[in-house]
């Protein structure tokens, strides 16, 4: 028998967040991260979304265990859930795993296996061995995946950077990827992220720098926002401040989280004093004081979101307040970032935010960084992953410009079964794949079709038409009641539902008395006339809803 492995991309392809990679090894399956993506805009009441393990859970008694590359949530986030489906061991880093034990105890009830491994580790899931190496990204304690299989070796990077200066001085196991790349690497699986970005991708020292100098410069408090999860750049917060006397105050959620797992761990280090609680901030005079904020996104709940509009319990902007965005928009997020930064210049904040600021840089390698992985490893095979679409095109695009054959190149997407032998690489075909939606306590109870009604909502609002008909006559035993949300003003609204009412009776007087008792297809139609009432009166398109009820 031809010795095989299958690849199928769960999330992670064609989209930035969600990553969840199968690899099939005979009757062996092990899963690569485990994450969430953050809902769009069109998503409304969405906390956030996770991948379908529907393929996985019909095949769960072949997994052996789950490994994580590194702690953020596009990495880790969806393990509550996926858990709670298949229940295996778990392998990562010891921050990694402390960082995704934080999202087990608030959403997971019961025993989970969690266990720690260091880069060079190797462990043995079935027939295949993972060999954790170490990686440089915008969170600590990162690492790549060197997998022994039957059939060759692949490389996985996980998220990644060549920063040749990190703050924790791990770099980046060269040695370990160019021995690897010289005795044979079957398959490349590489982040793309940032493919579309010319040349190096600076390193985090250089924040460093240059928050120093925004320090040295300060004359009042400073406000700083940064990923929660990077933990470099919090070390470095927590240096200027130390430098120039200030005290730190650590303020939203998650970044209390991330700095107590952090600190507890030994990846973050902070002397003695520097730490302060925010109860006592006014024991010390504004130039003295660093508040460490979560919102760095402009999420509305955020820290920074309600400083920016006056509504943070603890922090109110001042005049003279210098606030530090200390992060770049994801994509999608732009808007949002846009409108804190504009209330917290409304409330006399001075800000800095613009890209030549140099307090942001990427955890992601640039296509420079990208060549240097494909020629240290060397592979025969090349696989883009994490990235949308273009980034996948383009990353396939510097393969080739390295030496890969372009029929060694395979591009897919959410769902793509790729197949690997020892001398060929092809697409197998695709497995159904959909984004499953958490919104509240509910996973998966709501789809696409109800999106749609809650963005009707939203725009045009809503009309609820209530009728109760006899059944035996079909006549009304009560009058239609209408009502209507964010529609129309007042003064408008009993002409409105005047005619909403004269087409509602019109309806029912040709409708034959047996089709009564079809009562979905009746509400359905008569939704569809009313629908039609408002486009060609009003030019608006509410959600409308429709109740029948036959007594």
């Amino acid at each position: 028998m031809t010795k095989e492995i299958r690849l199928v991309a769960l999330g992670g392809l064609g989209e930035i967040g969600k990553n969840l990679m199968l690899l099939e090894s005979g009757p062996d399956i092990i899963a690569i991260d485990c994450g969430l993506a953050f809902p769009k805009d069109e998503m409304p009441g969405v906390d956030f979304v996770i991948p379908d393990i529907s393929y996985l859970v019909e095949r769960k008694d072949r997994l052996r265990g789950i490994v994580l590359t590194h702690g953020h949530e596009d990495h880790v986030g969806a393990l509550p859930f996926v858990l709670s489906k298949v229940n295996v061991p778990v392998y990562g880093t010891k921050l990694t795993l402390g960082l995704a034990r934080r999202k087990m105890d608030e959403n997971f009830e019961g025993e989970f296996d969690f266990r720690v491994v260091a880069p060079r580790d190797v462990i043995r899931l079935g027939s295949v061995e993972v060999e954790f190496v170490r990686m440089t990204h915008s969170v600590s304690d990162s690492a790549g995946l060197i997998i022994h299989t039957p059939c060759g070796t692949l490389v996985f990077t996980g998220d990644f950077k060549l920063d040749q200066t990190p703050v924790d001085g791990e770099a980046p196991d060269y040695h370990r990827l160019a021995e690897v790349g010289d005795r044979g690497v079957l398959a490349l699986l590489s982040d793309s992220t940032h493919a579309d970005r010319p040349g190096y991708t600076p390193s985090e020292r250089v924040v460093g720098e240059n928050l120093s100098q925004v320090f040295y410069r300060a004359k009042g408090r400073i406000i700083v926002t940064t990923f929660a999860s990077n933990v470099p750049r919090i070390q470095q917060v927590i240096d200027a401040a130390y430098k120039y006397g200030r005290k730190v105050c650590i303020i939203g959620r998650s970044m209390e989280n991330v700095v107590e797992v952090a600190l507890s761990m030994g990846f973050l280090k902070a002397p003695l004093g520097t730490l302060i609680n925010v109860h006592d901030i006014g024991k010390y005079p504004q130039s003295k004081i660093v508040v460490l904020s979560t919102g760095s996104q402009g999420e509305p709940l955020s820290a920074l979101s309600r400083m920016s509009v006056g509504e943070h319990r603890k922090i109110n902007i001042v005049e003279g307040d210098l606030v530090v965005m200390a992060a770049s928009p994801v994509p999608g997020n732009e808007t949002t970032v846009s409108r804190v930064v504009d209330n917290l210049f409304r409330q006399g904040a001075e800000v800095i935010y613009t890209p030549e600021s140099g307090v942001h840089v990427s955890g992601h390698a640039s296509q420079e960084e990208l060549k240097i992985m494909l020629n240290l490893t060397k592979p025969r095979f090349f696989i883009p992953i994490h990235g949308e679409y273009r980034h996948l095109i383009i990353h396939s695009q510097l393969a080739v410009a390295t030496g890969v054959p372009p029929s060694n190149v395979l591009i897919g997407e959410n769902g793509t079964i790729f197949r690997l032998t020892p001398h060929r690489a092809e697409i197998l075909g695709m497995i159904q794949t959909r984004d499953i939606f958490v919104d509240g306590y509910g996973i998966g109870d709501i789809g696409h079709p109800i999106l749609r009604e809650r963005q009707s909502l939203g725009e045009a609002g809503a009309v609820f038409l209530s009728c109760v008909l006899s059944k035996e006559t079909g006549k009304f035993i009560n009058p239609p009641k209408v009502k209507s949300v964010g529609l129309i003003s007042v003064k408008h609204q009993e002409a409105v539902i005047s005619e909403v009412i004269n087409a509602t009776e019109e309806y029912f007087s040709v409708l034959p008395k047996e089709a009564l008792h079809k009562t979905e297809l009746v509400e359905e139609e008569l939704a569809s006339v009313i629908k039609r009432l408002f486009r060609n009166e009003l030019g608006r398109k509410p959600l409308v809803i429709c109740s029948l009820t036959l007594l």
